[in-house]
């Protein structure tokens, strides 16, 4: 698979790797993945400007992964 869309992208259903089936997303969930994802890469990027550490190491692996669920509650099947 060498087509890359960006994470809102309604093509992103197209790049179904390990979960089967995707959903469109609505825009208010593309809005929320947006807002989630700047969040943490302000993080990261203030925690990189902070310095390097064990530390820091571990508090952006633990944003990243925070992330990473916050991304998939949303983008999950909904009842």
């Amino acid at each position: 698979m060498s087509d890359t869309f960006d994470s809102t992208a309604d093509e992103r259903v197209r790049n179904d790797v390990m979960r089967h089936e995707y959903r469109v997303l609505s825009e208010e969930e593309k809005l929320q993945l947006k807002e989630l994802k700047d969040l943490g890469a302000d993080f990261v990027a203030l925690c990189r400007k902070t310095g390097t550490s064990r530390e820091l190491a571990l508090a952006v692996t633990k944003m990243e992964e925070a992330v990473f669920w916050a991304v998939k509650h949303v983008t999950g099947p909904k009842p």
